[in-house]
């Protein structure tokens, strides 16, 4: 374990992300555990207040980001600086991309429908930050051997295909897969030689003519939602709990 632990997180100077990682993880965690228990009632917590004006916790979330990104960038990799202003980063992302939804809706939507983007960008930041520290390399440039990545021409080469492909799949409005994509080239490549989602700029743009792929990508999104929809929807229940239920217009 110490022998693992030196070559693959000391050594590469990985403990900064981990360490940002870790706190990222704990701050979400808490700061749901604890918008839970205000919203039930429970517990010594409240909303905080200033003059009539609801603070949300995004508010010191970027102040923390900003502070832990510039320590960050000024202590580089070792020392103990860096280790405390990753600390100070993940515990201000956490902050941060648990009211997502807010900040892109600029709306208080955390207790809605619209507010289970906040837990799905946390889940999926969370999985991308795992598979860095794990190895991978954005654009899949690790799987290169080391003369590969000496060859400039091969280099440029790699980073340009599968950037192709994941702008590829997120044309075809697969944005998971895209996303993922830029990690693990394969999962991009997938992305993006499936049929395109109905709606998306890829779909508009080539299935006009098609009746039949139009057909296909119906069918094909309609039994994917049904199937996952409901696991999704448990899940983000699960972790950021279930939101309110639309108001009733009638």
């Amino acid at each position: 374990m110490g022998d693992w632990w030196q070559r693959n997180i000391m050594e590469p100077g990985k403990l900064p992300l981990l360490l940002a990682l870790a706190a990222f993880v704990l701050t979400f965690v808490i700061t749901r555990a604890v918008t839970r228990l205000i919203r039930a009632g429970r517990g010594p917590f409240g909303n905080v207040q200033s003059g009539g004006v609801h603070i949300h916790h995004v508010v010191p979330g970027i102040v923390l980001t900003v502070i832990g990104g510039f320590g960050a960038v000024a202590g580089g990799r070792h020392g103990f600086g860096s280790a405390l202003a990753a600390v100070v980063f993940g515990i201000g992302a956490g902050l941060v991309l648990d009211e997502f939804a807010l900040v892109l809706h600029l709306d208080d939507v955390y207790w809605t429908e619209a507010g289970r983007q906040s837990v799905e960008v946390v889940v999926v930041t969370a999985a991308l930050v795992v598979l860095v520290l794990a190895g991978f390399t954005p654009f899949g440039v690790d799987g290169m051997s080391e003369d590969e990545s000496q060859n400039r021409a091969g280099v440029i080469a790699t980073v340009a295909g599968n950037f192709f492909f994941s702008l590829l799949a997120l044309a075809k409005g697969k944005t998971r897969l895209a996303v993922f994509g830029v990690i693990v080239p394969l999962v991009a490549l997938i992305g993006a030689i499936r049929l395109a989602r109905p709606g998306s700029p890829w779909a508009r743009r080539c299935y006009g003519r098609r009746p039949r792929a139009r057909a296909k990508s119906r069918l094909r999104a309609y039994r994917h939602d049904r199937r996952w929809s409901g696991p999704r929807r448990a899940f983000q229940d699960w972790i950021g709990g279930r939101p309110d239920p639309a108001p009733d217009h009638r």
